[in-house]
């Protein structure tokens, strides 16, 4: 009973919500028509926002009241505009002095131009009719049939009118899986936003790389500035005044050269220190797990290094992984005053996974443009999260995850199972028996109208039975083959798009 009480419950409150949704419905209205009937589109984007309050609370009530979670299904809000070089602020051909317009542009078109924003008005408009017809119709019988009941109506009709009450009743659990039904195939993503917003997150994570990339790149131009090339000019000045001592004074001539080669040594170093920076020699020859070894072992830090990878990553993961382990072991020991960090290199399906511990005092945020921002970019490049989890006084633990990092090697080395195994050892064994000798050869004999029937089996039936049996064999042994080609073509390519997006497409961009 207490269950039916309580589906009862949500049954009306959101149906009262629904029938609030009227007013709603009516200011939309209004704000459409001096949207579009009167060009006051500044009205727009406020409506979009209310309606959108209103959706994203009936997403976390069906989440939480319907056990049926519904994704947010907007595109990624555009970016601030950035000004150019003389200043200005581009928008389309216009140019303006300030931000302010281009960005209210810029989110008036990421509103109007949104599937999710006209989908959720089609829910806000059918929503009472719906909410209407799932849930209150349902109890508004129920209720009229117990009163029914207890007037004055003949004895054979009130135990009819109670059944007809305990139906009603029993069946609100249900009709609110339907309502859950119904908010989630209006207010959930559709493939096309899936999509969309993944390129859209691709065009955001592909600027920011190109950013980290360029910043990269000025470092070591600068560390080649103000290092190595600046040694090796020194040497060669050096040299010079070693040509002009060599007869005069080969004492200070040879103290020179002990220093032009104290120089070469430091030189050197410095490039060999770049090149590390650039890409660890040890990474592209001994992978990630290695590498982060060699890295534990020139920390000032106690570093336990735990690896589990069933496969080696692609460079460019293994590069990105191993510079944001250094970057976290670097910002262990110089802002967490850490003493011990442990490191752990793992697998979790397709994805690899990178926890970093220490106990140092904590405090670290994201958000405050520390190093752990250039981590983020670092990784946003591969769809990589970084989550942090560091209170004051630590410890502090980083986690990052790098989706499909080992999906093609473990796509190559996962064998076929044992039963599909199977069906393409008998495809490729048996198929050329129901093809050729039952079928291609039987269909020569035929049409040649061969007295010998010796052991083709469609030349003993009956006249019109011959040809189909020989088609059905041709076909069989075709099909046979192609079974024995597809099924480990397909087991070893990679998942579709269907499996990772909703399939429904209507209603979308």
């Amino acid at each position: 009973m207490k269950t039916y009480a309580v589906a009862v419950g949500k049954a009306l409150a959101l149906g009262a919500m629904a029938l609030a949704d009227i007013a709603l419905v009516a200011l939309t209205l209004f704000a459409f028509l001096l949207t579009f009937g009167l060009g006051m589109i500044f009205v727009f984007p406020p409506t979009a926002w209310l309606i959108r309050y209103r959706t994203a609370f009936a997403r976390r009530l069906t989440g939480s009241w319907l056990g049926t979670a519904v994704p947010v299904p907007y595109l990624p809000p555009p970016l601030p505009t950035r000004p150019q070089p003389d200043g200005w602020y581009r928008h389309e051909r216009q140019l303006y002095k300030t931000p302010r317009w281009p960005d209210w542009n810029n989110r008036w078109k990421w509103m109007f131009g949104d599937p999710a924003t006209w989908r959720d008005g089609l829910w806000l408009f059918l929503n009472p009719v719906a909410a209407a017809a799932l849930l209150l119709l349902p109890l508004t019988l129920a209720t009229g049939a117990v009163l029914a009941s207890r007037s004055a109506v003949p004895a054979a009709v009130s135990p009819l009118l109670g059944g007809a009450a305990v139906v009603a009743l029993i069946a609100v659990p249900h009709l609110l899986r339907g309502y859950a039904w119904w908010n989630h195939l209006l207010l959930s993503p559709t493939a096309k936003s899936v999509l969309a917003g993944r390129v859209q997150r691709l065009d955001q994570a592909r600027l920011a790389t190109v950013d980290s990339q360029a910043s990269e790149l000025r470092r070591i131009e600068r560390d080649l500035h103000d290092g190595a090339q600046a040694r090796l000019v020194a040497m060669g000045m050096t040299l010079g005044a070693v040509e002009e001592l060599m007869d005069k004074d080969p004492v200070a001539a040879k103290a020179l050269l002990g220093k032009v080669r104290e120089a070469s040594s430091t030189a050197l170093i410095e490039l060999r220190d770049l090149v590390r920076g650039i890409h660890p020699p040890v990474l592209a020859e001994r992978g990630l797990g290695d590498a982060v070894r060699a890295l534990a072992l020139d920390s000032p830090l106690k570093v336990t290094v735990t690896v589990d990878l069933d496969a080696r990553p692609d460079s460019p993961v293994e590069s990105a992984a191993y510079f944001s382990i250094s970057e976290l072991l670097t910002n262990a020991a110089r802002h967490g005053g850490a003493e011990r960090v442990s490191i752990d290199i793992s697998s979790h399906g397709h994805a690899l996974r990178v926890v970093v511990t220490d106990d140092g005092a904590g405090g670290a945020d994201p958000s405050l443009g520390s190093g752990l921002r250039g981590i983020e970019r670092r990784l946003a490049a591969f769809d990589g999260v970084l989550a942090v989890s560091s209170p004051r006084g630590g410890p502090t633990t980083a986690t990052f995850d790098l989706p499909n990092a080992l999906a093609e090697k473990r796509r190559d080395s996962r064998p076929l199972p044992r039963g599909k195994a199977i069906i393409v050892g008998i495809c490729w064994g048996l198929g050329w028996l129901p093809l050729f000798p039952q079928g291609l050869v039987t269909m020569v004999m035929k049409i040649i109208d061969t007295e010998h029937l010796s052991w083709f089996l469609a030349l003993y039936l009956p006249e019109p039975l011959q040809w189909p049996l020989i088609v059905f064999n041709i076909s069989l042994g075709l099909s046979m083959y192609a079974a024995g080609m597809i099924i480990p073509a397909m087991h070893s390519s990679q998942r579709r798009l269907a499996e990772v997006v909703p399939a429904r497409l209507w209603l979308g961009r």
